[in-house]
Protein backbone atom coordinates (compact mmCIF):
# COMPACT_ATOMS: atom_id res chain seq x y z
CA UNK A 1 0.00 0.00 0.00
CA UNK A 2 1.81 3.61 -0.49
CA UNK A 3 1.83 5.90 2.02
CA UNK A 4 -0.11 9.14 1.47
CA UNK A 5 0.78 12.67 2.47
CA UNK A 6 -2.21 13.22 3.72
CA UNK A 7 -2.06 10.48 6.55
CA UNK A 8 1.42 11.53 7.27
CA UNK A 9 0.30 14.84 7.77
CA UNK A 10 -2.41 14.08 10.23
CA UNK A 11 -0.86 11.65 11.82
CA UNK A 12 2.12 14.15 12.63
CA UNK A 13 -0.62 16.82 14.06
CA UNK A 14 -2.15 13.76 16.35
CA UNK A 15 1.85 12.79 17.64
CA UNK A 16 1.89 16.63 18.33
CA UNK A 17 -1.75 16.98 19.84
CA UNK A 18 -1.38 13.77 22.34
CA UNK A 19 -4.90 13.35 21.63
CA UNK A 20 -7.73 12.38 18.31
CA UNK A 21 -10.23 14.89 19.79
CA UNK A 22 -7.70 17.67 19.80
CA UNK A 23 -5.93 16.31 16.76
CA UNK A 24 -9.28 16.81 14.74
CA UNK A 25 -9.85 20.74 16.12
CA UNK A 26 -6.44 21.80 14.54
CA UNK A 27 -7.42 19.85 11.59
CA UNK A 28 -11.27 20.56 11.30
CA UNK A 29 -11.37 16.75 10.61
CA UNK A 30 -14.01 14.26 13.01
CA UNK A 31 -12.74 11.75 15.45
CA UNK A 32 -13.22 9.03 13.11
CA UNK A 33 -11.58 10.73 9.96
CA UNK A 34 -8.73 11.49 12.41
CA UNK A 35 -8.22 7.76 13.16
CA UNK A 36 -8.91 6.37 9.47
CA UNK A 37 -6.06 8.33 8.45
CA UNK A 38 -3.90 7.18 11.10
CA UNK A 39 -4.82 3.52 10.83
CA UNK A 40 -3.95 3.91 7.21
CA UNK A 41 -0.72 5.05 7.42
CA UNK A 42 0.61 2.40 10.15
CA UNK A 43 -0.79 -0.28 7.70
CA UNK A 44 0.59 1.42 4.69
CA UNK A 45 3.87 1.16 6.82
CA UNK A 46 3.49 -2.20 8.66
CA UNK A 47 4.34 -0.25 11.58
CA UNK A 48 2.86 1.24 14.89
CA UNK A 49 3.13 4.63 15.66
CA UNK A 50 0.82 4.63 18.39
CA UNK A 51 0.05 2.47 21.99
CA UNK A 52 -3.55 3.83 22.19
CA UNK A 53 -4.23 4.84 26.24
CA UNK A 54 -7.05 6.59 28.34
CA UNK A 55 -4.99 9.73 28.43
CA UNK A 56 -4.26 9.89 24.62
CA UNK A 57 -1.62 8.12 21.87
CA UNK A 58 1.64 7.69 23.26
CA UNK A 59 4.53 7.68 20.86
CA UNK A 60 6.12 4.22 19.78
CA UNK A 61 9.87 4.53 18.82
CA UNK A 62 8.91 4.59 15.22
CA UNK A 63 6.71 7.59 16.15
CA UNK A 64 9.15 9.63 18.16
CA UNK A 65 11.06 9.57 14.51
CA UNK A 66 8.57 10.56 12.84
CA UNK A 67 7.67 13.59 15.31
CA UNK A 68 11.68 14.40 15.11
CA UNK A 69 11.92 14.24 11.22
CA UNK A 70 8.41 15.04 9.58
CA UNK A 71 8.39 19.19 10.88
CA UNK A 72 11.11 19.99 8.71
CA UNK A 73 9.53 17.95 6.40
CA UNK A 74 5.95 19.75 6.26
CA UNK A 75 7.66 23.32 6.50
CA UNK A 76 9.98 21.98 3.00
CA UNK A 77 6.33 21.31 1.34
CA UNK A 78 5.13 24.20 2.61
CA UNK A 79 7.67 26.20 1.64
CA UNK A 80 7.05 24.37 -2.10
CA UNK A 81 3.49 25.08 -1.92
CA UNK A 82 4.27 28.88 -1.52
CA UNK A 83 7.25 29.16 -4.15
CA UNK A 84 4.75 27.72 -6.55
CA UNK A 85 1.83 29.82 -5.91
CA UNK A 86 4.05 32.83 -6.27
CA UNK A 87 4.82 31.54 -10.02
CA UNK A 88 1.13 31.40 -10.93
CA UNK A 89 1.23 35.31 -9.69
CA UNK A 90 1.90 36.07 -12.89
CA UNK A 91 0.29 38.25 -15.06
CA UNK A 92 -1.75 35.20 -16.68
CA UNK A 93 -2.57 33.78 -13.30
CA UNK A 94 -4.91 33.73 -11.05
CA UNK A 95 -5.58 35.34 -7.17
CA UNK A 96 -7.74 33.24 -4.76
CA UNK A 97 -9.32 35.39 -1.80
CA UNK A 98 -11.27 33.00 0.71
CA UNK A 99 -13.57 35.99 2.47
CA UNK A 100 -16.67 35.47 4.67
CA UNK A 101 -19.70 34.84 2.26
CA UNK A 102 -21.78 37.56 3.61
CA UNK A 103 -19.15 40.30 2.95
CA UNK A 104 -18.02 39.37 -0.11
CA UNK A 105 -19.57 42.14 -1.73
CA UNK A 106 -17.34 44.79 0.38
CA UNK A 107 -14.74 43.24 -2.38
CA UNK A 108 -16.22 44.77 -5.69
CA UNK A 109 -14.67 48.05 -6.07
CA UNK A 110 -11.46 46.95 -5.07
CA UNK A 111 -11.79 44.19 -7.80
CA UNK A 112 -12.44 45.93 -10.24
CA UNK A 113 -9.25 48.30 -10.05
CA UNK A 114 -7.90 45.56 -9.45
CA UNK A 115 -8.72 44.63 -13.24
CA UNK A 116 -7.99 47.59 -14.53
CA UNK A 117 -4.34 47.18 -13.56
CA UNK A 118 -4.16 43.17 -13.75
CA UNK A 119 -6.37 42.33 -16.53
CA UNK A 120 -5.30 39.24 -17.48
CA UNK A 121 -5.06 37.71 -14.01
CA UNK A 122 -8.46 36.18 -12.72
CA UNK A 123 -9.85 36.66 -9.34
CA UNK A 124 -11.17 33.57 -7.84
CA UNK A 125 -13.74 33.91 -4.61
CA UNK A 126 -14.04 31.27 -2.20
CA UNK A 127 -17.02 32.69 0.19
CA UNK A 128 -17.24 30.32 3.01
CA UNK A 129 -17.74 30.51 7.07
CA UNK A 130 -14.88 28.19 7.44
CA UNK A 131 -11.53 29.45 8.10
CA UNK A 132 -8.91 27.99 5.17
CA UNK A 133 -5.48 28.07 6.22
CA UNK A 134 -3.15 30.29 4.22
CA UNK A 135 -0.70 27.38 4.41
CA UNK A 136 -2.80 25.18 2.43
CA UNK A 137 -1.60 26.81 -0.76
CA UNK A 138 -5.79 26.83 -1.42
CA UNK A 139 -5.84 30.65 -0.87
CA UNK A 140 -3.75 33.75 -1.55
CA UNK A 141 -5.57 36.16 0.84
CA UNK A 142 -8.08 35.76 3.16
CA UNK A 143 -10.67 37.94 4.45
CA UNK A 144 -11.06 37.41 8.15
CA UNK A 145 -13.61 38.66 10.68
CA UNK A 146 -12.70 38.60 14.60
CA UNK A 147 -9.72 39.00 16.55
CA UNK A 148 -6.39 39.17 15.05
CA UNK A 149 -5.03 36.28 13.34
CA UNK A 150 -1.77 34.78 15.12
CA UNK A 151 -0.88 31.53 13.19
CA UNK A 152 2.74 31.35 12.25
CA UNK A 153 4.18 32.44 9.38
CA UNK A 154 1.32 34.95 8.22
CA UNK A 155 1.39 38.23 7.37
CA UNK A 156 -1.83 40.11 9.05
CA UNK A 157 -2.98 43.63 7.58
CA UNK A 158 -6.06 45.87 9.00
CA UNK A 159 -8.68 46.55 7.11
CA UNK A 160 -11.21 47.92 8.94
CA UNK A 161 -13.41 48.29 12.01
CA UNK A 162 -17.12 47.31 10.72
CA UNK A 163 -18.85 49.40 12.93
CA UNK A 164 -21.92 47.04 13.82
CA UNK A 165 -24.85 48.73 14.63
CA UNK A 166 -28.67 48.09 14.64
CA UNK A 167 -30.87 49.88 12.19
CA UNK A 168 -34.52 50.52 11.65
CA UNK A 169 -35.99 52.26 8.25
CA UNK A 170 -38.09 55.72 8.28
CA UNK A 171 -41.17 53.36 7.06
CA UNK A 172 -40.83 51.10 10.06
CA UNK A 173 -39.71 54.35 12.90
CA UNK A 174 -43.07 56.38 11.69
CA UNK A 175 -45.45 53.11 12.00
CA UNK A 176 -43.47 51.93 15.59
CA UNK A 177 -41.15 54.27 16.87
CA UNK A 178 -37.74 53.12 18.36
CA UNK A 179 -36.49 51.83 21.80
CA UNK A 180 -35.35 54.20 24.13
CA UNK A 181 -33.82 51.20 26.08
CA UNK A 182 -33.66 47.58 27.08
CA UNK A 183 -36.80 47.88 28.30
CA UNK A 184 -38.61 49.10 25.01
CA UNK A 185 -36.62 45.96 22.81
CA UNK A 186 -40.19 43.90 23.52
CA UNK A 187 -42.24 46.38 22.14
CA UNK A 188 -40.73 46.17 18.63
CA UNK A 189 -40.31 43.39 16.04
CA UNK A 190 -36.50 42.03 15.11
CA UNK A 191 -34.96 40.34 12.14
CA UNK A 192 -32.01 38.57 13.86
CA UNK A 193 -29.60 35.83 12.94
CA UNK A 194 -29.80 32.17 12.94
CA UNK A 195 -27.46 29.61 14.06
CA UNK A 196 -24.03 30.02 15.12
CA UNK A 197 -24.25 33.45 14.35
CA UNK A 198 -26.41 33.95 17.40
CA UNK A 199 -23.12 33.58 19.45
CA UNK A 200 -21.59 37.20 18.27
CA UNK A 201 -21.15 39.29 20.46
CA UNK A 202 -23.60 41.90 19.28
CA UNK A 203 -26.58 39.62 18.68
CA UNK A 204 -26.23 37.74 22.23
CA UNK A 205 -26.25 40.74 23.63
CA UNK A 206 -29.87 41.93 22.23
CA UNK A 207 -30.94 38.38 21.53
CA UNK A 208 -30.71 37.88 25.29
CA UNK A 209 -33.47 40.68 25.78
CA UNK A 210 -35.75 39.88 23.52
CA UNK A 211 -38.67 37.67 23.95
CA UNK A 212 -38.97 34.81 20.75
CA UNK A 213 -42.15 35.82 19.57
CA UNK A 214 -40.69 39.31 19.09
CA UNK A 215 -38.42 37.92 16.29
CA UNK A 216 -40.41 37.89 13.44
CA UNK A 217 -37.82 37.17 11.00
CA UNK A 218 -34.24 34.56 11.17
CA UNK A 219 -31.97 33.87 8.63
CA UNK A 220 -28.14 32.98 8.93
CA UNK A 221 -27.47 35.30 5.91
CA UNK A 222 -27.17 39.08 6.80
CA UNK A 223 -28.14 39.62 3.36
CA UNK A 224 -31.66 38.44 4.15
CA UNK A 225 -32.27 40.32 7.34
CA UNK A 226 -30.97 43.90 5.16
CA UNK A 227 -33.62 43.26 2.98
CA UNK A 228 -36.19 42.41 5.75
CA UNK A 229 -35.08 45.44 7.41
CA UNK A 230 -34.88 48.02 4.53
CA UNK A 231 -38.15 46.88 3.42
CA UNK A 232 -39.79 48.36 7.46
CA UNK A 233 -40.71 45.01 8.58
CA UNK A 234 -37.78 44.98 11.65
CA UNK A 235 -35.24 46.46 13.35
CA UNK A 236 -31.80 44.08 12.60
CA UNK A 237 -28.25 44.47 12.95
CA UNK A 238 -25.87 45.63 9.70
CA UNK A 239 -22.49 47.19 9.72
CA UNK A 240 -22.00 50.75 9.06
CA UNK A 241 -20.51 50.21 5.18
CA UNK A 242 -23.45 47.62 4.39
CA UNK A 243 -25.97 50.38 5.87
CA UNK A 244 -24.73 52.91 3.69
CA UNK A 245 -26.22 50.99 0.93
CA UNK A 246 -29.46 51.96 1.65
CA UNK A 247 -31.05 55.60 1.78
CA UNK A 248 -33.83 54.88 4.03
CA UNK A 249 -32.19 53.96 6.94
CA UNK A 250 -31.91 55.44 11.01
CA UNK A 251 -29.41 54.12 13.39
CA UNK A 252 -30.64 53.23 16.53
CA UNK A 253 -29.07 54.02 19.82
CA UNK A 254 -28.64 50.74 20.76
CA UNK A 255 -25.22 50.39 23.07
CA UNK A 256 -23.75 46.90 21.89
CA UNK A 257 -19.57 45.82 22.43
CA UNK A 258 -18.22 45.74 19.23
CA UNK A 259 -14.91 43.71 20.35
CA UNK A 260 -13.73 41.45 17.39
CA UNK A 261 -15.74 42.63 14.34
CA UNK A 262 -12.51 43.88 12.68
CA UNK A 263 -11.65 43.01 9.06
CA UNK A 264 -8.01 41.76 8.58
CA UNK A 265 -6.79 40.80 5.19
CA UNK A 266 -3.81 37.66 5.79
CA UNK A 267 -1.69 36.65 3.57
CA UNK A 268 1.46 33.53 4.26
CA UNK A 269 4.89 35.93 4.92
CA UNK A 270 6.41 33.85 1.78
CA UNK A 271 4.54 36.06 -0.90
CA UNK A 272 5.31 39.62 0.77
CA UNK A 273 7.11 40.79 -2.29
CA UNK A 274 4.27 39.56 -4.05
CA UNK A 275 2.82 42.93 -5.93
CA UNK A 276 -0.35 41.85 -7.15
CA UNK A 277 -1.22 40.94 -3.36
CA UNK A 278 0.05 44.20 -2.25
CA UNK A 279 -1.98 45.84 -4.76
CA UNK A 280 -4.65 44.21 -3.67
CA UNK A 281 -4.75 45.37 -0.47
CA UNK A 282 -3.99 49.11 -1.06
CA UNK A 283 -6.99 49.19 -3.78
CA UNK A 284 -9.34 47.83 -0.66
CA UNK A 285 -8.05 50.48 1.60
CA UNK A 286 -8.77 52.59 -1.22
CA UNK A 287 -12.17 51.49 -2.06
CA UNK A 288 -13.12 51.50 1.34
CA UNK A 289 -11.59 54.88 2.15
Amino acid sequence: MQTSWDDLRIALQVAESGTLTKAGKMLNMNHTTVLRHVNQLEKSLNIKLFIRHQRGYQLTDAGKLMLTNMPDIRLAIDKLVHELTSVEQSEHGKLRITTLSGHSPLLNDAIEAFHQAYPHTKIQIIATEKTIPIESGITHISIRLGAQPKEPDIIVKKIMNLNVGYYASKKYVEKHGVPKGIQDYNQHLWAMPSGIKQGVPFVKQVLTHLRSERIIYQSNLFSDLHAVISQGMAIGPMAEYEAKQFDNLIPLDINIDQEGEVLWFVYHKDLKANGQIQSFYQFLLDSLG
